[in-house]
Formats: structure tokens, C-alpha cells, sequence
């Protein structure tokens, strides 16, 4: 009987979030040339699962999710030189920590994945970063993929942190909208 209670207990343990500080990857550069490994703290981490569990909801989970990643990305702008990326591919120049969508998409779905870890998405899942493609205009374009995790017919939200300047909210948008050319003119 101890045994089995013991068992359980250290079965429910392990499928806790993990605690303590966490470091990610940060890709920037274009391509991913260059890679910053940035540091979240408890206690950051902490305000971004606070902050995500007041969801009620898929949707209200990713009006959250996407001021928490613009968080992230601010945090992680503190540590490098991604402080100085701008929405877009032509608004930061030529400044050190420049990002395209490769270095976005990369990077959100590593800060997602982090989130998912740590047990803070209650209403989605993440998955791999998807392309769009304009022939004409510039090309594919790419972003982090989340899916919710309820619905017979589970519907996917790109997660694009690249339509943004440094720290500012990443848009979570239908990813059939966002494959259509939906997000801001950047």
C-alpha cells in the first residue's frame, strides 16, 4: 500500500511543470546565422504563467499568448542584440540582432515549446512552423503554428512575431487567413 501511494506520488511530481530558470535559443541574423542564448528566470517565467492562466478559453488563451510572447521577446531583447529588431524585414537596416520569419519562426516555436513544457498551455498545442507562398511579392513567408486542442476539426493559429517590432505582442491569427495574406502591411 505504501509503495503504490508512493508510486503515485512521485508519478504526480513528475508530471509537474518544470520550475527554475529557463534558457532558450534565440535565432536572428537571417537564416539563423547568429544565436543568442537567453535567459528567463523564475520568476518571469512565473508572470507569464500567471498571466496565461487566467484563460477561459482557447481564444482567450491566445489573446494572451501573444502579449506573453512579445514579453518574452522583450525580455530576451534585454540580453541581445534582438532588441533592435524591427516588424518586418526592412525597418531595422542593417543593426546587429536583425530578425527575418526564419529567425521568427524558429524562435516562437521555441518560446511556445518552453511554454508548453512548463505546462502553461491549457488550450493548445504547439506544432511546426508553417509557410505561405507569394509568388510575385516575396516569395514563402514563415510563423509558429499552434492548434487547439479540442474540436473534432482542430483549427491551427499562426503565431508571427516577425509582423512586429521587439517586445511588442505577436499576432495570433487563423492560419488559413494567414496563409491568405491576413497580418499588418510591413
Amino acid at each position: 500500500m505504501r509503495r503504490r501511494l508512493l508510486a503515485a506520488v512521485l508519478f504526480a511530481l513528475a508530471a509537474l511543470p518544470a520550475a527554475g530558470d529557463a534558457s532558450v535559443a534565440i535565432c536572428h541574423g537571417y537564416g539563423c546565422q547568429a544565436v543568442a542564448e537567453v535567459h528567463f528566470s523564475e520568476a518571469q517565467l512565473a508572470e507569464v504563467g500567471r498571466r496565461l492562466a487566467v484563460a477561459v478559453d482557447a481564444a482567450s488563451e491566445r489573446e494572451i499568448l501573444g502579449a506573453a510572447i512579445g514579453q518574452l521577446y522583450g525580455w530576451a531583447g534585454e540580453q541581445s542584440d534582438i532588441r533592435n529588431d524591427r516588424g518586418g524585414n526592412y525597418a531595422d537596416g542593417h543593426v546587429p540582432g536583425k530578425m527575418d520569419c526564419i529567425d521568427h519562426s524558429t524562435s516562437t516555436t521555441r518560446l511556445l515549446r518552453l511554454l508548453e513544457a512548463r505546462g502553461l498551455l491549457h488550450w493548445h498545442q504547439v506544432r511546426e512552423p508553417a509557410p505561405r507562398y507569394f509568388v510575385l511579392v516575396f516569395g514563402e513567408h514563415w510563423s509558429a503554428v499552434i492548434e487547439e486542442r479540442d474540436g473534432a476539426a482542430p483549427a491551427r493559429f499562426a503565431v508571427d512575431s516577425w509582423f512586429v517590432d521587439n517586445g511588442q505582442p505577436a499576432w495570433v491569427l487563423p492560419l488559413e487567413d494567414w496563409k491568405k495574406g491576413a497580418g499588418p502591411d510591413v
